[in-house]
């Protein structure tokens, strides 16, 4: 069969389009602390949390947690740790020593533990997955409750890429023996500020 015949397949027996059901989010509402589910459950996923406290600065509280990383990418506004720069231009590829990469993360899930970061939080897409070591700043303001709640926040697509991070890569698929870094950082570290 070839390429048109099966397009044309394809395309001809398409499903219909079936409306998205609505859902009452009331109904998944709990009286909760929101922080603290969101701490417990990133470490459940195997990611680690550091709280900053209201003296500590940010560049010396993640110096001390990584302080063997010599190469590393932050894309955060104000830190001083940048060994690498890094632009929209930059080969992927020429990444793939990285250390650390420092980004931020624009709101956190309870639920899950898990964050959202956009491109517009760093300029190379790979860079999250490239690099061995990731930390994720985060502002305890920017919590919500659930998957629900965060899909409402990103329904506006002002990005062409953005994805939920939670925990560090890990897969259990080959001879069901956890494999940690086997996609992507070997540890995921979040900043809460």
């Amino acid at each position: 069969m070839g390429r048109e015949s099966i397009l044309k397949s394809i395309k001809s027996n398409k499903p219909e389009l079936v409306e998205l059901p609505e859902i009452d989010l009331n109904l998944f509402a709990e009286e909760i602390d929101i922080l603290e589910a969101f701490k417990s459950n990133v470490k459940l996923v195997g990611g680690k949390l550091k709280e900053l406290g209201d003296n500590e600065d940010i560049d010396s509280v993640i110096r001390e947690l990584y302080p063997k990383a010599e190469r590393i990418v932050s894309q955060l506004p104000g830190s001083n740790l940048r060994t690498v720069l890094i632009t929209k231009e930059t080969e992927p590829h020429s990444l793939e020593k990285i250390d650390l990469a420092i980004i931020k993360g624009e709101f956190g899930v309870a639920e899950n533990g898990s964050v959202w970061v956009s491109e517009n939080q760093f300029s190379v897409r790979v860079l999250p997955f490239i690099t061995n070591d990731l930390v994720i700043v985060l502002s305890k303001k920017d919590l919500c409750l659930h998957m629900h709640e965060a899909y409402k926040k990103i329904a506006n697509r002002d990005r062409n890429f953005g994805l939920f991070i939670s925990g560090p890569s890990k897969t259990a698929d080959i001879e069901q023996c956890l494999v940690i870094g086997a996609q992507g950082a070997m540890s995921l570290t979040i900043v809460l500020i």
